[in-house]
């Protein structure tokens, strides 16, 4: 029984892995560039583009399904990078919101032309982990190395423009420019990650690690350890929970990201409340 689960799973855990890696570093990103929702943002347009290629005929798991996904996240980078202002008349994360919005209610009313286009809409929300092969999990490991490594190379002006725009902009950064090529390297990822994991699970290993990072680390060495020991033991967690009580593997990793963020958030606050009693000063004992 044991020896069959751990053939079943192992796959889908390291693809768990896999995610955790690129998307804790990139989630360091978004946090420090205030667009928390600039990744289901991404993930919902690539999930309209898939959407639309199922619409004509091609199956989630085609080439073709993943241009047009990946093809929709280029404009959205486009989008995404031409927003950016030195002075900000419109919060970018409004922008976003309304990218999300229509993307959202686009994606609805192309599945409803298309046969099946309910499950399709469920599939791009939460993914479906178990299907995962070992080839695949190679392939995407490749692929986010490779965005890695553009990242490396990168790090001076997307960690600048990230973390103090304005400085970027004295230094004579082009930050348009760099804008859209971090966001089409994030729309590749997102792109892959849908497909695997959904929209859902995909914001998730986003967002959560790269926040539990930023909660309990101080510089971005130690932000990006956390966040990926956080998204491992989630990982383990929500794998055991879906095969114990036998749900979707998708979904239960997502609500075990938010039980776990709870758990670590009230610890965090009684951690705090500890310390504050503990150095609050004392009153003198009454002499009588």
């Amino acid at each position: 029984m044991i020896a069959d689960l751990l053939a079943l799973l192992w796959a889908p855990f390291l693809m768990c892995l896999v995610l955790t890696g690129i998307h804790a570093y990139l989630g360091v990103h978004v946090l420090a560039r205030e667009v928390v929702f600039v990744d289901i943002a991404m993930a919902q347009i690539a999930a309209l583009g898939a959407t639309a290629a199922f619409l004509v005929g091609y199956e989630p798991d085609t080439w073709e399904s993943y241009v047009c996904g990946l093809s929709a996240t280029i404009v959205g980078a486009v989008v995404l990078a031409l927003t950016r202002s030195r002075r900000r008349h419109v919060s970018q994360e409004a922008v976003i919101g309304v990218v999300y919005a229509v993307s959202s209610a686009a994606a609805v009313l192309l599945a409803d032309r298309a046969p099946h286009g309910a499950e399709q809409v469920r599939t791009m929300l939460v993914g479906n982990l178990l299907a995962v092969r070992p080839s695949a999990v190679v392939e995407v490991a490749l692929l986010y190395a490779a965005v890695g490594f553009l990242h490396w190379l990168c790090r001076r002006p997307f960690f600048l423009i990230s973390t103090d725009p304005h400085a970027a902009y004295a230094e004579g950064w082009r930050v348009r420019l760099w804008d859209f090529v971090f966001y089409a390297s994030f729309g590749v990822v997102v792109t892959s990650s849908v497909r695997i994991a959904g929209v859902l699970l995909v914001f998730s290993y986003l967002i959560v690690p790269a926040l539990a990072g930023v909660t309990f680390g101080g510089s971005v060495a130690s932000r990006l350890l956390i966040g990926w020991s956080f998204g491992t033991i989630v990982s383990v967690i929500g794998m055991v929970a879906s095969a114990t009580f036998d749900t979707p593997t998708g979904a239960t990793v997502v609500c075990a990201f938010g039980v776990v963020l709870l758990v670590f958030g009230l610890g965090s606050r009684l951690r705090r409340r500890l310390r504050t009693s503990a150095a609050a000063p004392r009153e003198p004992a009454e002499v009588r």
